[in-house]
């Protein structure tokens, strides 16, 4: 019997390590391979890591809400016979010795280095703080706006004490309901402040720093009350930034898109035929809007304080609907630079991917404009919230069958043609009205040209 190390594996350059949210396997329990072990979390996308062998669990490395460095051993899995691949190995190999070696000793201290940056991270309040918080408890902790004297009265279920992700859960689902869920005798307690010639009263939660309205919303009998996701705490977060952000600005244009729909009718049996792939209107929209930021680079851009900052490469994010409601922006890297064929290919995964919860943080990071299908879901057109920091995005209507009059050499006849609305919202501070006019009509002049005679 030999034995196999699963690794927590690289996620993209910029994620360095993961919170464990949930073991999927028993020790004992048989695994197949490529069959989901345990979940983890990032600041950005949940993901499952799955085995890479066929075996039976023995060992977990780690705990739920423990945090794991890339590259570290999660788990060891029971196999038969050997592997000729390499990925094998046996615990004895893994051991450390008991005399480390100087480049040991270097790791060791370079790993402490990036662990106390994780620990100031997404939240700058909790650096004060002495006791120890996983990214995904900090997070949790910034978007409900607790504070690190709060967080520290939290009594914790996790390994030396820690506060674990239900930890902080059910702490903000109590202190909601209005029940005391932490030591009185370490906060002081903050008096109700009456004031006059209103009919209000604001009450400050002992170590928040958050002012409460007394109002809240009624719930009678027969009303259901349904918690928010983290994801969806997260978006909803992303949202109010934006509008908080940018000065939002709309255009509107109608395309004739007919040589567009003729077009995949006619192609999109000998293009999966031929690539294996289906073909959507989506890459054929994004090859427009890669085509115009080419055309418009000022569209993008990134605003840092009073400093533009002119994005070099062009890469589009496609927000896609997950099975919970909720959306992701993966992002095309290069979009510009991708043939249709190739743009396809990327859509198409990206949007398997997304709605199976396989993205890679990296995947859905360093989007310089993003494009929304509204269309999809039946709507004509949208106004749709900038991704920040973006400074604009494009939404697709629906394409409808429409009555439409046609301009010919002979003269003027009604017919009937595809159409459909582009919606661009863009940021008014540094996007005049020209400029984001200008931006959406070329996009529609691309897609309007349209060879009908194109080849795949």
């Amino acid at each position: 019997m030999s034995k196999f190390e699963l690794k927590l594996p690289r996620m993209g350059e910029s994620v360095a390590e993961a919170t464990l949210t949930t073991w999927l396997k028993d020790i004992g329990d048989t695994i197949e391979m490529d069959e989901a072990v345990l979940e983890i979390a990032t600041d950005k996308v949940d993901s499952e890591v799955p085995s890479e062998v066929e075996g039976v669990l023995v060992e977990k490395r780690f705990e739920v809400d423990d945090v794991v460095k890339v590259g570290e051993t999660l788990a060891i899995i029971e196999i038969k016979g050997s592997s000729s691949n390499g990925v094998e190995k046996s615990v004895a190999a893994t051991e450390v010795a008991s005399e480390p070696s100087p480049e040991a000793v270097a790791a060791v201290e370079k790993s402490v280095v990036v662990a106390k940056e994780s620990v100031t991270g997404p939240v700058a309040e909790h650096q004060g703080s002495e006791r120890f918080y996983s990214p995904l408890v900090k997070n949790i902790a910034k978007q409900e706006g607790i504070s690190v004297k709060e967080l520290d009265t939290i009594t914790g279920s996790g390994k030396e004490g820690r506060v674990t992700k239900n930890d902080i859960l059910a702490y903000v689902a109590q202190e909601k309901e209005g029940r005391p869920t932490h030591d009185d005798s370490k906060i002081k307690e903050t008096p109700v402040v009456k004031h006059e010639n209103t009919s209000s009263v604001e009450e400050t939660p002992a170590g928040t720093g958050k002012s409460v309205a007394a109002a809240t919303v009624q719930v009678s009998g027969g009303d259901e009350t349904i918690a928010m996701t983290r994801m969806g705490k997260l978006i909803a977060k992303h949202m109010i930034e934006s509008v908080t952000t940018s000065a939002h600005v709309q255009s509107f244009i109608e395309v004739d898109v007919t040589n567009i729909v003729n077009w995949r009718n006619k192609m999109k049996d000998a293009f999966a035929k031929q690539e294996g792939e289906k073909l959507t209107f989506t890459p054929i929209f994004l090859e427009a809007v890669a085509k115009a930021l080419k055309k418009y680079p000022m569209m993008n851009i990134s605003l840092n304080g009073d400093t533009v900052i002119k994005k070099k490469n062009i890469n589009i994010g496609m927000a896609a609907a997950l099975p919970d409601g909720n959306l992701i922006v993966p992002v095309i890297k290069n979009a510009d630079q991708l043939n249709l064929v190739g743009m396809a290919k990327v859509v198409n995964d990206l949007a398997h991917r997304s709605r199976n919860n396989q993205l890679k943080p990296d995947e859905i990071q360093e989007g310089t404009y993003t494009v929304t299908n509204v269309g999809t879901f039946g709507s004509v057109f949208g106004t749709p919230i900038i991704n920040q920091p973006q400074v604009g995005i494009l939404a697709l209507g629906a394409i409808r069958k429409i009555p439409s009059v046609i301009e010919t050499s002979g003269g003027d006849f009604i017919g009937i043609r595809s159409k459909m609305y582009i919606s661009h919202s863009y940021d008014h501070r540094v996007v005049n009205g020209a400029l984001g006019s200008m931006f959406a009509k070329a996009i529609a002049d691309y897609l309007e040209a349209w060879d009908v005679n194109r080849e795949i």
